[in-house]
């Protein structure tokens, strides 16, 4: 049974922060035959989402049809400041969250994350002109910007909950997934296939 990976677009959306995830979950998707994954994009409404710099996009989804996540990303960028005062769509991450393997958010991303409360008690990260907004939202959280991304797992009730920092670093954070859901060969495969080697 495929598990869907499902990543949330929005207006103003960053493009790194989205596209990067997708390139690698659908990188390891073809590595895996074809069938493990089924990468998709949801957003509030129907529609072309315009992403940073006039990218435009046409999401798979709207909340309401979209399928059950089994990973759901949350990406960042100068358009997560409306969702922050969207109750509905902040109701929609908590409730999808519960039943989510992973949960993970890049750069600005983790904002939303911190207002829905999925962030209390966790060691986590954003982007580097954002930690102390992220310290504000989510008081009861450890805010570290020493490692690209983090990772919590069995410390919240619902989805395991991963965090990155600004914008390439969602990269590693998706490829640390990959390696969660199909191993850590399958996670360096992926990485070789895209050349990507950070350290290199």
């Amino acid at each position: 049974m495929r598990q869907h990976i499902v990543i949330l677009l929005f207006n103003n959306v960053e493009v790194l922060d989205f596209a990067g995830p997708f390139e690698v979950f659908t990188a390891a998707n073809q590595l895996l035959g074809g069938d493990r994954f089924n990468v998709c994009t949801a957003a509030a409404l129907p529609g072309t989402v315009i992403a940073r710099h006039g990218l435009k996009i046409v999401p798979d989804h709207t909340l309401e049809n979209c399928p059950a996540p089994a990973v759901l990303v949350i990406p960042g960028g100068a358009g997560i400041r409306p969702l922050l005062n969207q109750p509905a769509l902040l109701e929609w991450i908590r409730v999808r969250a519960r039943r989510a393997r992973l949960v993970m958010s890049v750069c600005t991303g983790a904002l939303v994350l911190a207002r829905t409360g999925l962030l209390d008690g966790l060691r986590v990260t954003t982007h580097h002109e954002n930690l102390d907004e992220l310290a504000q939202l989510a008081p009861t959280a450890t805010v570290d910007a020493t490692a690209r991304f983090h990772d919590n797992p069995g410390l919240h009730a619902s989805g395991r909950i991963l965090t990155a920092a600004g914008i390439s670093a969602g990269l590693d954070c998706a490829l640390h997934a990959v390696s969660l859901l199909a191993g850590p060969a399958t996670a360096a495969a992926t990485a070789h296939y895209l050349e990507y080697n950070p350290g290199r």
